[in-house]
């Protein structure tokens, strides 16, 4: 566990070894987030995950939640560490959280990788009205299976029965779910996307509807030296479905 400023404890998981690595999950996930995926790193990186406040083995105030809290929390994490820097690799949210981290605490950042993710605000590519309203409709087994279908292809659904590690953490409760929520939706780091000096790759699926593909040319224009490459046929969790795609390319570009 590390203390976040305001005395929050965030609980935060080790492995592998080597230069440090931050591996940081979507919205309203825990850890869990990385199973299966994390194990692609290990060998040349020691792998740092999170419980974001509000998931897993974390508290889970009924307020202060925010991307740059998030942000705030990896730093408390890398204190008790005692680790000055290490490279980052964030992916939807955890995107927008890795957005802020480099821009307000760019002495503890070395190199960035950005998933499937946004600048969030008026910039930003919206999702469809068609993805909103599937994803909100009251059927909730209707609703999970177009998150499923917005996170994985058809094919690979029909090849893994689950469980899925990207669909929520299960032991939330309602008031962090929503504290999470919102935390994504008001995402805005476009004024400080500049402020970045990291070296930046950003990653993004070529049939991502759930987080618009457009935003990753977007990011990478407003990042200093940045570079996106789009994983063609992948959904939003390309990171799990095309892992023997995208994990090399993040293992290259970390060097």
């Amino acid at each position: 566990m590390a203390k976040a400023g305001d005395g929050v404890r965030v609980a935060y998981q080790v492995a592998g070894g080597g230069p440090a690595l931050i591996l940081l999950a979507g919205q309203a996930n825990s850890h869990h987030w990385w199973d299966g995926v994390r194990e692609d790193f290990e060998a040349t990186r020691t792998t740092i995950t999170i419980d974001y406040r509000g998931t897993g083995d974390s508290d889970k105030p009924r307020d202060a939640y925010s991307t740059e809290i998030f942000a705030g929390d990896v730093v408390a994490v890398l204190d008790d560490l005692g680790v000055d820097r290490a490279d980052v690799y964030g992916t939807s949210m955890g995107g927008r959280v890795a957005q802020w981290l480099a821009a307000r605490h760019a002495d503890r950042v070395d190199a960035l990788v950005l998933g499937c993710t946004s600048p969030g605000g008026a910039h930003g590519f919206e999702r469809g009205a068609d993805v909103r309203k599937a994803l909100g409709q009251l059927d909730q087994r209707a609703a999970r299976r177009a998150l499923l279908e917005l996170m994985y292809t058809p094919g690979w659904l029909a090849n893994h029965p689950g469980p899925y590690q990207t669909l929520g953490d299960p032991r939330m409760p309602p008031f962090a779910r929503k504290g999470h929520l919102l935390a994504s939706d008001r995402h805005d780091a476009w004024a400080v996307l500049p402020d970045i000096t990291a070296r930046t790759l950003v990653l993004h699926g070529g049939n991502d509807r759930f987080n618009p593909t457009a935003n990753a040319e977007l990011v990478a224009g407003r990042i200093p030296g940045a570079v996106a490459h789009i994983i063609p046929g992948t959904r939003h969790a390309y990171f799990e479905e095309f892992r023997a795609v995208a994990g090399p390319l993040v293992v290259e570009f970390l060097g």
